[in-house]
């Protein structure tokens, strides 16, 4: 057992990334944090399919070589998700900058004590 988690030490490391992600997103108040938990959570996710992507010994899919190939999709998917990764956070970083100047916090159970209040 201790010899198969030595030899697949990146999917050790992206499912501690996923469980450290997760963990923020429930357990943080602050909305700042939780955008933080998904960054981590979704390095995570990134770590994971690179790391599922890899052939010991593979080349590129040019077809000079005799080598086995390596898939590139998982590698476009990833390119793709990153992009769509920096958006997402730029969309919710820009909510809690709203969210800050409208209610004077960031913290989720103060915004819902002022939300019944009104």
């Amino acid at each position: 057992m201790i010899d198969l988690l030595v030899t697949r030490d990146y999917y050790v490391a992206s499912f501690l990334l996923l469980g450290i992600g997760t963990y923020v997103m429930i357990a943080a108040g602050n909305f700042v944090k939780k955008v933080i938990g998904m960054n981590i959570f979704q390095t995570g996710i990134f770590l994971f399919f690179i790391a599922s992507a890899y052939l010991d010994g593979g080349s590129p899919p040019v077809l000079t070589d005799s080598a086995p190939y390596v898939s590139p999709l998982p590698h476009v998917l990833i390119l793709t998700a990153i992009v769509v990764g920096v958006a997402l956070t730029a969309v919710a970083l820009g909510m809690i900058v709203r969210i800050y100047a409208e209610y004077g916090t960031l913290t989720e159970d103060t915004l819902k004590e002022v939300r019944e209040s009104e």
